[in-house]
């Protein structure tokens, strides 16, 4: 019965949750996969690659929706996330391919995702309060 309970109550938030809300999930889901290897430096390996391959996926769905012709973004806007991704992409083939890389290295595409996570779920709640 439980089961049946939290299955329909994530089917219900799956569908109510706005675009923005679910790019700020997974931007935070990302941020903690990278933030969990950068704790547990020592046993990193496989946990390294899961955590950078699965940012680099939603950086490459963000910035190709973002950057698309028909996307109503200001085209400073989407210029700004096209850079990100650049050097999120350029970030994580360094780490990736520098055995010497340290930890500290993660701490920036941490900090990128949670604060763009940050601002798209002000934006959510600066569009649902009162006027």
């Amino acid at each position: 019965m439980y089961n049946l309970a939290t299955q329909t109550y994530q089917n219900t938030e799956r569908t109510t949750v706005s675009p923005r809300e679910l790019e700020a999930s997974l931007l935070l889901k990302a941020a903690r996969k990278i933030q969990v290897v950068k704790d547990n430096w020592d046993s990193r390996q496989d946990m390294l690659d899961e955590a950078l391959t699965f940012n680099r996926r939603l950086w490459t769905i963000l910035s190709t929706s973002a950057t698309s012709p028909d996307n109503p973004l200001p085209q400073p806007v989407k210029q700004n996330i096209a850079n990100l991704a650049v050097f999120i992409f350029t970030r994580t083939v360094n780490i990736l391919t520098d055995k010497e890389a340290g930890p500290e290295r993660l701490g920036v595409l941490v900090q990128i995702n949670r604060s763009l996570a940050e601002g798209l779920r002000n934006s959510v709640a600066s569009e649902s309060a009162p006027k």
